[in-house]
């Protein structure tokens, strides 16, 4: 087989092609891959701000400085999305969620934890250099639970677009 045959076969390019499934799931949502968060503010008009997130296998949490537009939002109306992506890369989550209040903006409450774990995940090493300072500010605690996700990866349409 000519060399050039050989490289036209190569699809090793593509990388992975289908859904996220069980571990490549969780593994990937706990990355330090910023969140797209969509909400609808008082107008119905779209409303989307970068966020940190976590996910617990289930549900991903949130946690919204006291004065964040979008906590109120949350709060109002709980349809959201999300979307989570790799840069240079083909893995990609998006999700249609209800958003659950679990906490108005408090300081100390069950947010802390969570937000030990996110500092250190976004921020590696220097992620409590950055939180300690701020662990005095009120902050909401959301949990958005998944209504309809859809996940992919690798370089390749879904069946369903092909004709």
């Amino acid at each position: 087989m000519a060399e050039q045959d050989v490289a036209a076969q190569d699809e090793s390019w593509r990388g992975k092609i289908g859904k996220l499934a069980g571990g490549e799931l969780d593994a990937f949502l706990g990355e330090g891959i910023i969140t797209r968060l969509a909400t609808l503010d008082g107008n119905g008009w779209p409303y989307v701000v970068p966020c940190w997130h976590e996910w617990d296998g289930e549900s991903f949490w949130v946690i919204p400085r006291k004065k964040s537009a979008w906590a109120q939002m949350l709060a109002d109306d709980e349809r959201c999305a999300i979307t989570i992506d790799e840069e240079g890369g083909q893995r990609k989550v998006s999700a249609q969620c209800k958003a659950v209040l679990i906490e108005e903006p408090n300081v100390g409450g069950a947010w802390v934890p969570i937000a030990e774990r996110m500092s250190i995940r976004y921020l590696g090493e220097n992620g409590l250099k950055y939180f300690e300072p701020t662990r005095d500010k009120q902050r909401w605690l959301f949990r958005l639970d998944p209504i309809a996700m859809q996940t992919w990866q690798g370089v390749e349409w879904a069946n369903k677009y092909k004709e």
